[in-house]
């Protein structure tokens, strides 16, 4: 099980996972707003040149060379993830309660950045991020995923439709019926859907979801870590818009690697 690690920059936290050692990378926590990418990218590696999408809750995935030129503090390309075609890209997401994910790939130094939450997860963006990667001459085997902090399962109450609709990219000829693909899946050890008191209503682990994704792929248990802390119960260090409504987002970034790896967190 891979580790995962606080660091520290101007006394502020950022959290670390040891699967990404490789490469400059961070999972930033509250502390750090309302800095932006361009702001935070100096403590990662300060001559990477910021990469940034308008996120919109889908599945698209993008290269800097599809994105505007001197779009990094103003974005204006639609996507939810970003998979790196140079070295020495910074590569960011935002979220909230959503689940932030960083890939890299141990032979080729590529990175992906994703920003994955429930409607993302359901049209399997990171499945599609990982596609990517490999049309670009990534090996599954070289591939190594950190998913950041993100709300819990146990307090991310959602109706049925919602934890169907992520679960249908779990179950091969899933039911039309969405209480039988929950239901099935509540079956599972490990299970992303957890009972709710509430009629009609279930707990979902998005970053559980993600993770089964992943194991479908081919990516093994020392592939993939799930960080252990949730948004919603950590207002210390996490913004949630569950808890508040109110939109604000913390930053995860990760640099790709070239010749002469950059240096930082």
């Amino acid at each position: 099980m891979a580790d995962w690690h606080w660091q520290t920059w101007q006394g502020r936290d950022c959290l670390t996972c040891d699967l990404l050692q490789p490469w400059p990378h961070g999972f930033f926590t509250r502390q750090f707003w309302p800095q932006s990418p361009t702001d935070l990218v100096g403590t990662l590696a300060a001559d990477a040149a910021v990469q940034r999408v308008k996120q919109v809750h889908g599945n698209r995935v993008l290269t800097p060379a599809d994105l505007p030129a001197g779009q990094a503090d103003d974005p204006k390309a639609e996507a939810d993830g970003l998979l790196s075609d140079g070295a020495n890209q910074a590569l960011w997401v935002c979220s909230a309660d959503c689940s932030p994910v960083l890939i890299g790939d141990r032979t080729t130094g590529q990175v992906a950045a994703i920003h994955a939450g429930w409607r993302g997860t359901a049209q399997a963006i990171v499945p599609a991020a990982v596609g990517k990667m490999q049309a670009q001459g990534s090996r599954l085997d070289d591939l190594v995923v950190a998913i950041g902090p993100a709300i819990a399962g146990e307090v991310y109450q959602v109706s049925l439709d919602v934890a169907a609709a992520v679960g249908r990219t779990l179950i091969a000829a899933a039911p039309d019926d969405d209480g039988a693909v929950v239901a099935a899946l509540q079956q599972w050890d490990n299970s992303p859907v957890r009972p709710d008191a509430t009629p009609g209503k279930v707990r979902l682990d998005v970053r559980l979801a993600n993770g089964w994704q992943l194991a479908q792929l081919g990516l093994g248990r020392d592939q993939v870590a799930i960080a252990p802390h949730c948004t919603f119960q950590e207002p210390e260090r996490f913004f949630s818009y569950r808890r508040t409504g109110e939109k604000q987002v913390q930053w995860s970034g990760i640099v790709s690697r070239g010749e002469s790896p950059p240096t930082g967190l």
